[in-house]
């Protein structure tokens, strides 16, 4: 059996070769829409996600586009041996949203799908192991290990660009936290993306996971009393060091996989179990420590950015453990 090729965003053109020169115009256009229509992270995952079913259904020599029920619930059963509850909920959505885009019918709500679901479900539980959330006392010690780090400095130009990267780093981890930032929002904030004000600054969100139309979010974030913890004017004096060659750049210059790999350096160094922690640690952290000191939900959420309540009410479970606990009006 000759398996097509197993993904591809691009819709191919209809082999149609009357089209006016209006509709070929419009068609175009129509095609643009449709890969511009998801979020670059979004559609890489999927691409990702298809694959791995593609290459299951391969293996197996079973046709994977269209596909069926039976098949995707076998493919469900197999990854749930090595795979979160989590990721097996995602690459259904892939599966079905490839299908879509390839003008294929598949039914993500057969009950074969989702029995076989609430079995898996029932089997390992679904809730995930998540990272630790940086907590003050936490960032506190991180940024200090930032600050205390040796550097093994040969030459004038090292010390300058390594100066310059913990400048980074510290403004990089202060910012995320304060703001509660995704991964993805940190790492493409442009320079003139930051307006310094009166009050500290506000930083332009021109796309998110949850704002893929890009319309936009700004967060603000004040400064802080304790100078050396301030995101504000870390942000400032990193700008400031770098400012010959940061315009029209991404001010941070790295990737979101990077985020975490600076957090985990520095949670070790800080003396901290470094994989408990993750990329996700500042935004969680936030929330979590926002949360402890009193934050009302709706303020948490519209800096997160998050659409739905049920996350910002785990953090607020997760803050209110010890405070809120009814063994606190017990006296022994």
């Amino acid at each position: 059996m000759t398996l097509k090729k197993p993904f591809e965003l691009v819709t191919k053109k209809p082999t149609i070769n009357y089209l006016s020169k209006d509709l070929q115009n419009l068609e175009e256009e129509t095609l643009n829409n449709l890969r511009v229509s998801k979020a670059h992270n979004t559609l890489r995952a999927y691409k990702a996600d298809f694959k791995h079913f593609s290459s299951f259904c391969i293996d197996n020599n079973v046709k994977y586009l269209p596909t069926d029920p039976r098949i995707v619930s076998l493919y469900l059963t197999k990854m749930a041996k090595t795979s979160k509850f989590s990721t097996l909920k995602r690459r259904l959505v892939s599966i079905g949203v490839v299908h879509k885009i390839k003008g294929q019918y598949l039914d993500t709500k057969h009950p074969m799908i989702m029995e076989n679901l609430h079995g898996i479900k029932r089997t390992l539980g679904s809730r995930q192991k998540a990272k630790k959330p940086i907590l003050i006392s936490d960032l506190k010690l991180i940024i200090k290990a930032i600050d205390e780090e040796k550097q093994d400095i040969k030459n004038r130009k090292q010390e300058v660009n390594k100066t310059l990267e913990k400048l980074r780093n510290k403004a990089l981890i202060l910012t995320g936290f304060s703001g509660g930032f995704r991964r993805s929002e940190l790492v493409n904030i442009l320079k003139e993306d930051i307006e310094f004000v009166t009050e500290g600054v506000k930083i332009l969100i021109r796309r998110s996971k949850t704002d893929q139309t890009g319309e936009g979010n700004i967060k603000a974030i004040p400064y802080f009393e304790n100078q050396n913890f301030c995101p504000v004017i870390a942000l400032k004096k990193y700008i400031n060091a770098k400012s010959d060659n940061i315009n029209g750049a991404k001010i941070f210059g790295i990737s979101d996989k990077s985020v975490a790999l600076i957090i985990k350096k520095y949670a070790n160094l800080a003396g901290l179990d470094s994989s408990k922690y993750s990329g996700h640690s500042l935004r969680s952290g936030f929330a979590t420590t926002a949360a402890e000191f009193g934050a009302e939900e709706r303020n948490i959420m519209a800096m997160t950015g998050h659409k739905t309540s049920q996350m910002v009410r785990r953090y607020i479970q997760e803050a209110n453990l010890f405070k809120n606990n009814a063994l606190n009006k017990i006296k022994i």
